[in-house]
């Protein structure tokens, strides 16, 4: 009897041990996935921000949350179930979705780019109403958007990830996936809380007198921090989209372009000495910036550029559409704008108000 207790117990040591090596292989595995998604949640962190931007710093934190359950639900419900159903039945289309992903990608960094250095933008402040004045439908449109956001996002976060474990079987690929969902979605908003609330952190260290230079620091470095996280944002999105655009087509029969940086990446490991597996790796980045760059400028142009020339894209309608009419009018025009706004919720406020209040 003692026999079979001790190879009962050796049985039992047995499975604990190959379950705790599964447990690491999962591990090791989500680690790979969210590893090589780190461009994309860059820059999810790097836009998730000015969503909220402008709110009650009361506001603040109710909305990163709200935004950060509409991430898990775009995660668990939707992305989740169906890119493992795509990876089950019909592998062949990971490798065109990944360069769908690569191809926004590097079309949303040109973009940014195109925006910087022409002076245009989406937005259009001078014909907004400030988010302070806007009320509680502001704050769900902006939350509404930012989901639709991370939407995009994540969907590209999920599909790159779940490129790094294709080969593992189905349940496996669901706990890992389902882990880099979570841990990633938890990364990414806690980061984001921390930004919007640098500001206040530091104010309440000032007030407080705990440390005055530490908090005067944290004030004044949240505009630095937020302009470099939307540069870092930027690079990240082409150089992933780059990359994955030249491991596509190399996986898909033409190799000539990233035959080329791969052999550029070995001779620069190689002839590097100590640094080289950073240089090597930065000269792959480099070229798959450039490669993500060069495609997104192409798309940049016939979404934005060529239309214009025959009059039928933004441009064309410039100086007749009233919103662009506004805005060209320059910051006294916003600044009457917000001005009009206020009187006029004013006035309601004093229409709505009881007789003798």
């Amino acid at each position: 009897m003692a026999g079979g207790l001790a190879a009962l117990l050796d049985d039992i040591a047995a499975m604990a041990k190959l379950a705790a090596a599964s447990v690491d292989d999962v591990a090791a595995a989500a680690g790979r996935a969210s590893a090589k998604a780190a461009g994309v949640v860059v820059d999810d962190a790097a836009v998730t921000p000015r969503y909220v931007t402008g709110f009650s710093p009361a506001r603040e934190l109710p909305m990163i949350k709200a935004i950060a359950i509409g991430s898990l639900r775009n995660k668990f419900l939707f992305i989740l179930p169906a890119i493992l159903v795509l990876s089950q039945f019909v592998p062949w289309i990971l490798t065109p979705l990944l360069m769908l992903g690569g191809l926004y990608l590097s079309y949303e960094g040109a973009e940014k780019l195109w925006e910087k250095l022409s002076g245009h933008s989406k937005a259009d402040p001078g014909t907004k109403t400030p988010v302070t004045l806007a009320g509680p439908e502001q704050e769900k449109a902006m939350a509404a958007g930012a989901i639709r956001t991370d939407f995009i996002l994540s969907a590209e976060i999920m599909v790159i990830a779940l490129n790094e474990v294709a080969n593992e079987p189905l349940v496996s690929r669901a706990i890992i996936l389902a882990i880099v969902a979570l841990g990633i979605t938890l990364g990414v908003y806690g980061v984001v809380a921390l930004i919007v609330k640098m500001d206040d952190i530091g104010l309440h260290l000032v007030e407080s007198g705990r440390a005055p230079a530490v908090g005067n620091a944290l004030v004044k470095g949240m505009p630095g921090l937020l302009a470099v996280l939307s540069v870092v944002g930027t690079v990240a999105m082409l150089w992933v989209g780059g990359h994955i655009l030249l491991v596509g087509v190399d996986e898909l029969g033409w190799h000539a372009p990233y035959g080329f940086v791969h052999d550029a990446e070995v001779w620069v490991a190689a002839a590097s000495g100590p640094l080289g597996g950073f240089l090597g790796w930065l000269t792959n980045t480099f070229f798959s910036f450039i490669a993500g760059l060069v495609v997104g400028a192409v798309v940049v142009a016939i979404m934005h550029v060529i239309p214009r020339k025959g009059g039928h894209g933004a441009s064309g309608h410039a100086d007749t559409h009233p919103r662009h009419t506004e805005a060209a009018s320059g910051p006294g025009a916003a600044q009457g704008n917000a001005a009009g706004d206020l009187a006029a919720r004013q006035a309601a406020e004093r229409r709505d108000r009881p007789e003798g209040h």
